[in-house]
C-alpha cells in the first residue's frame, strides 16, 4: 500500500501542496474535484516535476451538483460534471473517481426512495459507461447521515455498485464508518473485491492517530481481503475556538485564495481555514502513523 492525499482540505497553490507532500515522502495525490480550476497538461507537468501520481479524485457534490434531484436537467448536468472530473483525472494518469450520489449536505429527499434508486442506478450508469471506456474505477461513497440522507453504509454504496455493473466499486472512509457501521472491519470484509478506493481519518477527523481508532487493526483487515492499492489522507480538522484549544497556532485569520464554495465547503464540515503550520503537522503526522503500518 501506498499514501495519497487530497488538496481540498487547505486553500492554497497546487505546487505548494506538491511542494509539501514531496518533501514528506507521498506518491500519490487525490485532486480536488474542480475540473474547471485545473488545466490538465500544466497539472500533468507540475505533478513529474515533484514525482507526484495522480490517484484519483473525490466529486464535490455542493450546490445544485445530485444525481437524485427531480429535476433532469439537474441530473444531466450533475453527470456531466462527473464525466469533466473523470476526464480530468484520465488526464493527469488516475485511476480512481471516488462517487458522493447526491448533494452533500442536502438532507431532505426529493422522491420516494423508488424512485431517487432508479435516478441513481441511471445516473451512475451513464457514468460507469463513460469511465469504462476510460479505464477508471467508480467507487461509491459512503457518508454520514448528517450529510446526506442517502448512501450512508457500505451495504448501501455495495448494493449500488452492484447494480450498476461488474466494475464499479465502493470508496470507504474510516471517519463516516466510525459514525455509521456497526462493525467496520465487518463492512470492510462485506466489501471485498470490490473495494477501489479508501480514505482515512481519525474518529474526530483529525490525522490518523490523533484519535481512537485502531490502525493497526484496520490496516491488518485491507491486508485480509488483498487491498493493496492506495490509503488516501483526507483529514479534516474541526477548528477549536475556545480557550481549551490544544493547537493554538491552527486558525489563519487572514486567509488567501479561499474561494466562497470552498469557504461554505469547509465550513460546513466543521472546520474553517487553517494555517500552513497545522496543516503540514496533520499531513506528517498522517504520514508517520500509516507509514510504519504498511511497510
Amino acid at each position: 500500500m501506498e499514501l495519497a492525499i487530497h488538496n481540498w482540505m487547505r486553500a492554497e497553490s497546487l505546487e505548494h501542496t506538491l511542494d509539501r507532500i514531496s518533501k514528506l515522502d507521498y506518491t500519490y495525490l487525490e485532486i480536488q474535484g474542480a475540473p474547471e480550476s485545473y488545466d490538465a497538461q500544466k497539472v500533468k507537468l507540475q505533478m513529474d516535476i515533484y514525482g507526484i501520481q495522480c490517484w484519483g479524485s473525490v466529486t464535490l457534490m455542493l450546490e445544485e451538483r445530485n444525481l437524485l434531484a427531480k429535476d433532469p436537467a439537474q441530473r444531466k448536468m450533475s453527470v456531466q460534471y462527473v464525466k469533466d472530473l473523470a476526464k480530468m483525472v484520465s488526464d493527469l494518469g488516475g485511476s480512481v473517481i471516488s462517487l458522493v450520489p447526491a448533494t452533500v449536505g442536502k438532507i431532505i429527499p426529493d422522491a420516494t426512495p423508488d424512485q431517487e434508486w432508479e435516478w441513481a442506478v441511471e445516473g451512475v450508469q451513464e457514468i460507469y459507461k463513460y469511465t469504462e471506456d476510460l479505464g477508471l474505477r467508480i467507487g461509491i461513497e459512503p457518508i454520514n447521515r448528517f450529510e446526506t440522507y442517502f448512501i450512508n453504509r457500505g451495504e448501501q454504496a455495495l448494493a449500488l455498485a452492484k447494480e450498476v455493473g461488474p466494475n464499479c466499486g465502493v470508496c470507504l472512509d474510516t471517519f463516516h464508518m466510525n459514525i455509521e457501521e456497526v462493525d467496520m472491519f465487518e463492512t470492510i470484509k462485506k466489501v471485498g473485491n470490490r473495494l477501489v478506493n479508501f480514505h482515512v481519518a481519525d474518529n474526530n477527523r483529525m490525522a490518523p492517530g490523533m484519535g481512537h481508532l485502531n490502525w493497526k487493526k484496520i490496516i491488518d483487515t485491507l491486508r485480509e481481503i488483498n487491498y493493496d492499492k492506495v490509503l488516501s489522507v483526507e483529514f479534516c480538522a474541526p477548528l477549536d475556538r475556545t480557550p481549551a484549544n490544544p493547537f493554538p497556532n491552527s486558525i489563519e485569520t487572514d486567509p488567501k485564495e479561499l474561494t466562497a464554495e470552498q469557504k461554505k465547503f469547509l465550513e460546513d464540515h466543521g472546520s474553517s481555514a487553517i494555517t500552513d503550520e497545522f496543516y503540514t503537522m496533520l499531513t506528517k503526522k498522517s504520514m508517520e502513523t500509516l507509514t510504519k503500518l504498511i511497510q
